[in-house]
């Protein structure tokens, strides 16, 4: 049971994946994902829209554009290699309600922490989410007694250390949506991510 667990198929990691790639490509066929006035017509967030257009939508939106194709394979990628151990960590429903949650509430809290330092911006890109599935996985393994599957406590630790000094020593990034995105991960780990249960214990209830 543990080993078909292990080698389950993500469906949900390559439809987001794909859902990202198949958009970006739509906006390039339109114009260019690096002008931002273009991303702003085209869904990004920008305080001003939200705030005095009530275009909410952009909270989920954004959480599908990129800015240039770095910056889609640099997530994706991300996404490729971990997504697949926290979507079979919580299933397939969870997974998704784990992912929409950390994007959109990583581009809310930024949104509201811009507004009160008056400092807009248009902003995009899943990283408030990928940074989430970091958080979740930091969670669950932790929880796991330092690993799941092929992941170590250690490893995730360097990996989320490292994205978060690349982010705060690069230009044009939201490192907000990073860290709310990391911190709501945990959060929403500690919510949705329950530890499987060993053979030992479905003995011990009769189940197995």
């Amino acid at each position: 049971m543990g080993f078909e667990r292990y080698h389950k198929t993500a469906y949900v990691t390559f439809a987001i994946i794909a859902v990202n790639i198949i958009g970006f490509l739509y906006l390039e066929s339109k114009g260019s994902t690096e002008n931002a006035e273009f991303m702003i017509a085209h869904g990004a967030l920008f305080e001003p829209a939200v705030l005095y257009g009530k275009e909410y939508w952009r909270f989920l939106t954004a959480v599908f554009m990129h800015f240039g194709v770095e910056h889609l394979v640099n997530n994706m990628l991300i996404l490729f290699v971990l997504g697949d151990n926290l979507e079979r960590a919580l299933g397939k429903v969870k997974y998704i309600v784990f992912y929409l949650t950390c994007g959109i509430g990583a581009n809310v809290i930024s949104f509201w922490l811009n507004l009160m330092r008056e400092d807009y911006a248009v902003s995009a890109g899943a990283s408030g989410a990928i940074f989430g599935v970091i958080g979740g996985l930091v969670y669950a393994v932790a929880v796991n007694r330092g690993r799941l599957e092929d992941l170590s406590t250690r490893q995730m630790m360097i990996l989320a250390g490292f994205s978060l000094y690349h982010g705060f020593t690069s230009s044009g990034v939201n490192n907000t949506a990073h860290v709310a995105g990391l911190l709501l991960g945990i959060l929403m780990g500690v919510i949705l991510y329950r530890k499987p249960k060993k053979r030992t214990d479905w003995i011990e209830e009769g189940i197995w």
